[in-house]
């Protein structure tokens, strides 16, 4: 066929007669395309509907083109059904459970005094809101007990993380020292870069005032050998010599303590200790030939269950 000659303007596919010319049996191999001339043909008059093409269904939009169904604007209404206030509709778990801790029981070499220990102790049990806390700590050296004290709070989860605390704290009397009793408040949680913070103040006998503060924080370098850092300070309003206790400053404590998991609930641990005595504590601690800075390499083992 030669389509040189054929005006395609006036040819109507649409009508096109099937008896007449049936498309299924024209052999196309033979027909020679270089020589057709479509110059004159209309593609804006061609009816593609017709011939069963789709408009757009053989290739893609460009990138500027608006989709064929528009994506709705989102609206206020539409946020706030999907971002509801659930201040009001946090429900807490009222089973009751535990958690206890011997963070810390570990040894070392005390020079005259011998082999010093020390252990900090902790734990709680009760709901998601309400818990029972318990807390202790201690050091002895030289075979005799130098200090230990235990805390009994009633925590309520004020915020994500936060639990406020309230109770009693009693420290005990050695080597012939009397034993105190504090009220006390404070909060423990976990704050932001996963810092594991405890604060609590202290009310004692004559206006005695006094702050704790620690922080700790833990450093992954494989799945089961842990790094924990360790600060922890302690300030007093008034000097209270009977138990060596002097106004401001009265102490500050670091460490880092290398621990190898074996077992989640077992790791023993190594790590180095440094101490200072500030303030009138330190005055009282000189007074008593005493050192105000201790540096000491410790080994020890975390259990909790």
């Amino acid at each position: 066929m030669d389509h040189g000659n054929m005006d395609h303007g006036t040819m109507k596919h649409g009508a096109a007669d099937a008896a007449d010319g049936e498309h299924s049996t024209m052999d196309h191999s033979t027909m020679d395309h270089s020589t057709m001339d479509h110059s004159g043909m209309d593609p804006s008059a061609m009816d593609h509907t017709s011939m069963g093409h789709q408009p757009g269904a053989s290739q893609d939009l460009p990138a500027t083109a608006e989709p064929h169904e528009p994506i709705p604007a989102i609206t206020p209404a539409d946020r706030a059904a999907a971002f509801q206030d659930l201040d009001a509709h946090v429900l807490h778990g009222e089973s009751i459970n535990s958690y206890w801790s011997l963070d810390r029981l570990e040894a070392w070499n005390a020079d005259e005094d011998g082999t010093g220990m020390a252990w900090e102790a902790k734990g709680w049990v009760g709901s998601d809101l309400n818990r029972l806390w318990l807390r202790s700590e201690g050091e002895r050296a030289g075979g005799s007990t130098e200090s230990a004290d235990v805390e009994v709070l009633y925590g309520r989860a004020i915020a994500r993380w936060w639990d406020a605390v309230a109770g009693v704290r009693h420290d005990f009397g050695f080597g012939g020292g009397p034993s105190r009793t504090y009220a006390a408040l404070g909060v423990i949680g976990l704050a932001p870069y996963k810092f594991e913070v405890e604060a609590t103040a202290y009310l004692g006998e004559s206006g005695q005032v006094g702050l704790g503060a620690e922080a700790e924080y833990e450093m992954l370098f494989t799945n089961r050998l842990i790094g924990q850092w360790l600060v922890e300070g302690e300030a007093w309003s008034k000097d209270d010599p009977a138990v060596g206790i002097g106004s401001g400053l009265s102490k500050i404590e670091a460490g880092f303590r290398l621990r190898y998991e074996f077992h989640r609930q077992f790791a023993p641990y190594i790590g180095v200790v440094w101490e200072r005595a500030y303030g009138g504590t330190a005055d009282l601690r000189r007074a008593q030939s005493g050192d105000i800075d201790d540096t000491r390499i410790v080994a020890g083992v975390r259990i909790w269950f």
